[in-house]
């Protein structure tokens, strides 16, 4: 039994078979062509890419319907290189020059276009996974391989591969896919996104599973704690299946919570909202009894398209946004690009350590009519219905003021041309960084409501990069310094009377919810899939209890005993919470 430890991007644990999606990207040979052979070469070329671009069509109306206009727009961008000549043109010229056949001047050419995005910034990895995907479409047309190996399954399957295209993952069929793993890969990948929207296990970012891992063998994937598990012996099996239909049984009577209120023991409500990235996710928020969206997290427009979203772009999500909650109400974060998305691909120069660069709010106020852009059609829906604003990754108060006047400004823009908006839209802003909650008392008498982002202010705070599995066991919310942190944020925002909420992904655990509760946290945003098991625990806890158990964490002195304690009280809280998995990585 071999147990290897990866990045957890889509829930749920799968006991299966392996089926290795062998790398088709191989080697296509130089063959030389006479001069007469010239023409008929580059027809067949032009014949593969017109085939490849109406399989794109069609692959991108299916997502349409299946995960919404959001994802389909990745294969906008697939359709878009391959009708752009700076791509296809060398591939002619190579036919002309050397006269080889139209498949090596396919190969070569979408091999240089992949290597010069794979000499750039880590940004890069998703237009090299997109060029690949390229690659194996347009050389499958041109040497008469019209099915993939994904298309013959006949059976359950888990998909274990180097890495995955967008279109490989969003054409699984899900009848016989039951969860995937893959070598590469991190949470904001193309391929993490599908994971999610398709509703499967997954882990990616492993190193060397395709080394270990062969066609037929047993195989566990356990997405919710990162661990895939080659060749299990039957005492690991038998957990599993055991985890797996308790799981089941568990949301089954999880889904019954939905229209329940979320109430404590003792009277006390606690809101529950969504974090989305797409606004077709509301529905799963709606459907688990969220409350609303806390969180919209606007960067995946720029991530999933070519090129830069429009006004109109931004207006259109907002709108769907708000015709689907209804009347609840919209917490649209600006812009968060940089660090590891967006922004290093787009610098003449990268930057040598963009988590500590020009992203979020600061990329914004650099990139001015871009992000008036995005304020404009924010104002524009809010007219539409509840909407608020918030900015990411503050960390003075001359940025929080600096992003306030340039939404004024639009303001008086918007009414100049008589366009209507919400006069009175709430601006609040994110606490990611020690010195946003150092100065949380500042920041409480300018911010209209506080979001605690936990995911960077762990990572800030302890100076871990949480998406590298070398320091992954550093990276710990429950660390005593993180506590502290939020602790004070949510005293000084309850002392100007100001709503705080906490919206990273600890807020989702069920052993660190307790915790935020006990700190007086009162609105908690989680994803989909984590509001039904939140609010069972809500439902079983009395404000008291949780005091006093933030009361004995803040007096611990380490992570780890913090951590156990959490994890003791909310098991003799909710005993069904035991997983019965003992294997560790």
């Amino acid at each position: 039994m071999e147990i290897l430890k990866g990045i957890p991007v889509s829930p749920g644990a799968v006991v299966g078979r392996v089926f290795v999606l062998d790398d088709s990207r191989r080697r296509v040979p130089r063959r030389a062509i006479p001069a007469s052979a010239v023409p008929a070469e580059h027809q067949r070329l032009n014949d593969a890419i017109a085939k490849s671009i109406a399989e794109i069509a069609t692959i991108a109306e299916q997502t349409q319907r299946e995960m919404g206009p959001e994802a389909a727009k990745i294969f906008a961008f697939h359709a878009g290189m391959l009708a752009d000549p700076a791509l296809t043109r060398p591939m002619h010229d190579r036919i002309d020059r050397e006269r080889v056949t139209a498949e090596y001047a396919a190969w070569v050419g979408f091999r240089d276009a992949a290597a010069r995005f794979a000499a750039m910034p880590d940004v890069f990895k998703t237009k090299v996974d997109d060029v690949n995907d390229l690659n194996v479409r347009v050389l499958r047309h041109l040497l008469g391989e019209q099915q993939s190996r994904l298309a013959t399954l006949d059976h359950k399957a888990v998909v274990v591969a180097r890495d995955l295209t967008p279109s490989q993952t969003a054409a699984f069929d899900r009848r016989h896919v039951v969860a995937f793993a893959t070598d590469l890969g991190g949470k904001t990948s193309h391929t993490a996104i599908f994971a999610r929207a398709l509703g499967i296990p997954a882990v990616v970012g492993l190193g060397n599973l395709t080394d270990i891992a062969s066609d037929g063998a047993d195989i566990i994937i356990d997405g919710d704690r990162g661990l895939v598990i080659i060749a299990p012996d039957p005492g690991t099996v038998a957990e599993y299946g055991g985890y797996i239909e308790q799981q089941r049984t568990y949301r089954i009577s999880l889904g019954e919570l939905a229209r329940e209120p979320s109430i404590t023991k003792d009277g006390e409500p606690i809101h529950l909202l969504g974090n989305i990235e797409f606004p077709d996710e509301i529905k799963s928020i709606l459907d688990a009894g969220g409350e609303g969206v806390c969180l919209y997290r606007t960067e995946f427009l720029y991530l999933t398209g070519n090129s830069e979203p429009t006004e109109e772009d931004h207006y259109r999500a907002y709108v769907r946004a708000l015709e689907l909650l209804k009347g609840r109400v919209l917490t649209i974060r600006t812009v968060d690009l940089g660090a590891d998305k967006y922004t290093q691909e787009r610098a003449e120069t990268p930057e040598r350590n963009p988590a500590l660069g020009l992203r979020s709010i600061r990329y914004c106020l650099q990139s001015l009519p871009m992000f008036k852009r995005q304020l404009r059609a924010i104002l524009r829906a809010s007219a539409l219905g509840p909407v608020k604003v918030m900015f990411p990754l503050i960390t003075s108060t001359s940025e929080f003021r600096q992003g306030k006047y340039l939404l004024h400004d639009v303001m008086e823009d918007l009414d100049e041309a008589g366009v209507p908006f919400d006069r009175s839209i709430e601006v609040g802003m994110m606490v990611e960084v020690p010195s946003a909650a150092l100065m949380a008392d500042t920041f409480a008498r300018e911010a209209a409501f506080f979001s605690i982002g936990t995911n960077d202010l762990v990572q800030y705070t302890l100076a871990v990069d949480r998406i590298n599995e070398r320091v992954a066991s550093i990276y710990n919310p429950a660390h005593p310094a993180v506590i502290k942190l939020i602790k004070d944020t949510v005293r000084a925002a309850r002392r100007r009377k100001i709503p705080v909420s906490c919206c990273g992904e600890s807020a989702g655990e069920q052993d660190y919810a307790m915790l935020l509760i006990g700190l007086g946290l009162r609105i908690l945003s989680v994803t989909a899939s984590s509001i039904p098991q939140i609010k069972r625990l809500v439902r079983s806890i009395t404000i008291p209890q949780c005091e006093g158990l933030a009361r004995k964490a803040c007096s611990l002195d380490s992570d780890l005993a913090v951590t156990a304690f959490l994890r003791d009280q909310v098991r003799k809280t909710l005993p069904e919470a035991l997983d019965g998995r003992s294997v560790e990585h």
